[in-house]
């Protein structure tokens, strides 16, 4: 197998297993819309690492988290919904973005490689950024997981017996933002959100206890990257586009199937 397919395999791999539990409470939580809000803030990052040439993932991430920190703010607010919130700043800042990367000097930026990623380009350094820093968002998770699971289930009662809602929250939001960065190399900015969202959705129907369905999402995670990377070389389509329409087939798939079941 060629090194570049190795590669990207592991980069594939590396950020299904981090993303499967970070996953699941995003899709508990209901939290799709802030996550996606938090990616496409990211491409604001990638203009300002071009512009002062810093490591494009250190910026993104950077980025990642002063907009979530924004966003955790904005929460606290009652005059304007959230979800308005988050609307006003998911366009914002993509059009934010993409002016700051189009002005950036020098060569020409590849603007779609940035949106979408490129899989096949993954190199030593960033798999190093998948594996490390996924290492830290998993230990983060499993520091978290209790907490994190109590909240969901009850938020006011969580309280009562001593779960700080605000220190959870915000920790949960520094691994999404580290996820998202180290993501965005492999499918791109506007697509690293599917890895956290698609295999919870397919993991859910058969899916009894938290941790099955976190270990279903990794499982899908991982098959879709196998798949999708054979479906791109088979048809010389793009990497992670194709790694995520696999994923929202196995997900479709699986709501069929888990429908047709709990029908019975």
């Amino acid at each position: 197998m060629e090194p570049y397919l190795l590669r990207a395999l592991a980069a594939g791999v590396g950020l299904a297993i981090v993303a499967a539990p970070l996953g699941c409470f995003v899709v508990w939580n209901r939290m799709a819309y802030f996550g996606e809000t938090v990616a496409q803030a990211s491409l604001l990052g990638v203009a300002l690492g071009l512009m002062f040439q810093l490591d494009l993932t250190i910026s993104v991430l950077l980025v990642a988290l002063a907009v979530a920190g924004l966003l955790i703010l904005a929460g606290r607010q009652t005059a304007v919904p959230v979800d308005s919130i988050l609307g006003l700043m998911h366009f914002g800042a993509l059009a934010a973005g993409v002016i700051a990367t189009a002005l950036v000097r020098g060569p020409s930026v590849d603007l779609m490689g940035y949106l979408f990623g490129d899989v096949f380009a993954v190199t030593g350094s960033d798999l190093m950024w998948v594996y490390g820093g996924g290492a830290l968002a998993l230990a983060a998770m499993a520091w978290l997981w209790s907490s994190l699971l109590r909240l969901a289930v009850h938020e006011e009662l969580a309280a009562a017996e001593g779960v700080s809602r605000d220190r959870v929250r915000i920790a949960f939001t520094l691994v999404l933002a580290l996820t998202i960065a180290i993501g965005m190399k492999i499918v791109g900015i506007l697509l690293v959100i599917a890895f956290l969202i698609v295999p919870s959705v397919a993991a859910r129907p058969f899916s009894s206890t938290p941790e099955r369905m976190a270990l279903l999402a990794a499982l899908t995670g991982i098959a879709s990257t196998t798949l999708g990377l054979g479906l791109s070389l088979y048809t010389d389509a793009p990497g992670g586009p194709s790694i995520v329409l696999v994923m929202a087939l196995l997900a479709g798939l699986s709501l069929t199937l888990g429908g047709s079941r709990n029908a019975r």
